[in-house]
């Protein structure tokens, strides 16, 4: 047999081993990882489980047989196994176990994706509560509207009873920012739901729509309106989801999803489960702010518009970006933010939080409204940016806000509003006037005599 024969059979065999491994599955952190449809494998510990849930609740059984887990042999004493001194531990058909599966827990074969989790902002939404929104939902409202609505995606602090049970007031719960008997924060199954763990579902954009939609932060929404959302919607077919790398620009080219910007990977950054990394501005607050290290955040973020965009469209939309939040600090925060402080120093409201008029139209002014406009521009979305934005804005603080302050302390107000934003309010010149009417004499004709 010739050398180059020699080479041909050897080059045929790597390319068949290659070829299988890609079918089987690829190996990561030194595990081989199968195909979701690869052969169960059900360990000695775990069949009493399997075979029992089987018949008392299959669905369970069902998921975790389609979970990447179950071809490793990875199952329910696996995740849920606990220890003596564990505080939510509790004895079940001969094991100790652990209702609460905890980030902690995920963290035995998961480390690294544990860690960057933890530093997230996600496993940090528990600390909600002790805010206005909290004291709102809490107090205002009442504890069961919050416990239902606010805590199920924030997440709040799971207890456990005297008798070893979990407090029903507290569980079930999967918010983002659950704060676990074990001491971690979060769950990994906000965003990866039990028992199938399903990457592909990750990457949907409804899967962050649970949370980030709605009045004050409709992200879901947005994208859906925006060239992004319209786009993954007629080509999701094209998605690759299923894919184990997801690489932006590689794997996949038809649309972006929430996950795409905020966490998977680009030819150039590796995925990453600290979804505030990327971003540059919070949005959150009354007045906007420039994030800690945000050149290097909007630098990565920039490196995933570069997989399908030009750099000077890149930089072009932020720019844009830049200049509309500018335009809503400006105006409207800032100002609004002023009366209120001026509003509480001289006595006018109390320091109890919605027991004022004002305080409700302040709070829906940058909670809903301003929330609005801001994350509409950051996401493409012109009509949030404008008619659910801008539009509500501006008319609820020229005509709700700042007549309500005037009543509190008259001649307040033009302290803080003034200069050129608000120069339109003395009147438009005859000429102004002249230049739209002649507009719309062009555009339209004139209106029929009756």
């Amino acid at each position: 047999m010739n050398f180059r024969v020699k080479q041909w059979i050897v080059a045929a065999l790597s390319l068949f081993f290659l070829g299988s491994l890609i079918t089987v599955g690829f190996i990561e952190s030194g595990r081989l990882l199968p195909e979701k449809k690869a052969k169960v494998v059900v360990t000695a510990k775990n069949e009493g489980c399997v075979n029992c849930h089987a018949e008392k609740s299959p669905g369970i059984v069902s998921q975790w047989k389609d979970s990447r887990h179950a071809p490793l042999g990875v199952g329910c004493v696996d995740c849920h196994q606990a220890k003596k001194e564990d505080p939510d531990a509790w004895e079940h058909e001969g094991s100790l176990v652990a209702t609460v599966v905890s980030p902690k827990d995920c963290a035995r074969c998961h480390a690294k994706v544990a860690k960057e989790f933890t530093n997230s902002h996600h496993a940090k939404a528990a600390q909600f509560i002790g805010s206005l929104d909290n004291f709102l939902g809490v107090v205002v409202e009442g504890a069961p509207a919050a416990i239902g609505g606010c805590q199920k995606c924030h997440g709040s602090t799971v207890k456990v009873l005297k008798s070893g049970k979990l407090d029903p007031s507290t569980w079930p719960n999967s918010g983002v920012g659950r704060i676990n008997p074990d001491g971690s924060n979060g769950t990994c199954s906000a965003c990866h739901a039990r028992h199938t763990f399903s990457a592909a579902q990750a990457r949907q954009p409804e899967n962050c729509g649970k949370c980030h939609m709605g009045p004050d932060h409709p992200q879901i929404e947005i994208y859906n309106e925006s060239k992004h959302g319209i786009v993954f919607r007629a080509r999701i077919k094209e998605m690759n989801l299923d894919s184990r790398s997801w690489v932006v620009g590689k794997d996949y080219t038809a649309a972006p999803t929430c996950a795409t910007c905020h966490m998977s990977a680009t030819k150039d950054l590796p995925i990453t489960h600290d979804v505030g990394k990327r971003i540059s501005w919070t949005l959150r607050p009354v007045v906007s702010k420039k994030l800690k290290n945000w050149e290097a955040k909007r630098k990565d973020m920039q490196n995933v518009c570069a997989a399908c965009h030009g750099p000077d469209f890149t930089k072009s939309f932020y720019t844009q970006y830049d200049n509309i939040i500018g335009l809503y600090n400006e105006k409207f925060a800032v100002p609004a933010r002023d009366i209120m402080l001026a509003l509480k120093k001289e006595g006018k409201i109390t320091s109890t939080p919605f027991d004022d008029k004002i305080e409700w139209t302040f709070f829906e002014l940058w909670h809903h409204e301003g929330r609005r406009a801001r994350m509409g521009a950051s996401m493409q979305g012109p009509d949030y940016t404008q008619w659910h934005g801008f539009y509500e804005v501006a008319k609820h603080f020229y005509f709700k806000f700042i007549p309500e302050a005037e009543k509190l302390s008259p001649g307040l107000t033009e302290r803080f509003v003034k200069g050129k934003h608000h120069q339109w309010r003395k009147g438009m010149t005859k000429a102004q006037i002249q230049q739209m009417l002649d507009f719309y004499q062009k555009r339209y004709g004139a209106e029929e005599k009756k």
